[in-house]
């Protein structure tokens, strides 16, 4: 367990429409104006959704975040895109985003 702790530090939240498919958690795009939608793998995503109510979201568009990830993400500044599943994957194009964590299991700490 780490003594350090990155949580909601920065945290900036912004409300939008969501599409169908939004689950809290996951990666999302802009898909319309002030809408959101699911990644597909390899897209460029906004931040992570909170809990769909009434059609609504909050996205969390800045500061760190805990986000599920595929494969091998490095430490420092990276480039991420959506892994299709909900979490983030390395690629070439994409987020440029800070990860300042990587644990065991499949998450990565990262900051927008």
């Amino acid at each position: 367990m780490s003594k350090i702790s990155f949580d909601d530090i920065g945290s900036v939240m912004a409300t939008f429409y969501a599409d169908e498919g939004v689950e809290d958690g996951q990666v999302v795009k802009v898909t319309a104006n002030g809408t959101v939608g699911p990644c597909d793998q390899g897209d460029a995503f906004c931040g992570t959704a909170g809990q769909v109510r009434k059609g609504a979201v909050a996205v969390q568009v800045g500061g760190f975040m805990q986000v599920s990830m595929t494969g091998e993400v490095g430490l420092g500044r990276v480039k991420l895109a959506a892994d299709g599943k909900g979490g983030v994957q390395a690629a070439e194009t994409g987020v440029e985003a800070l990860v300042v964590q990587v644990e065991q299991g499949g998450k990565a700490v990262i900051c927008l």
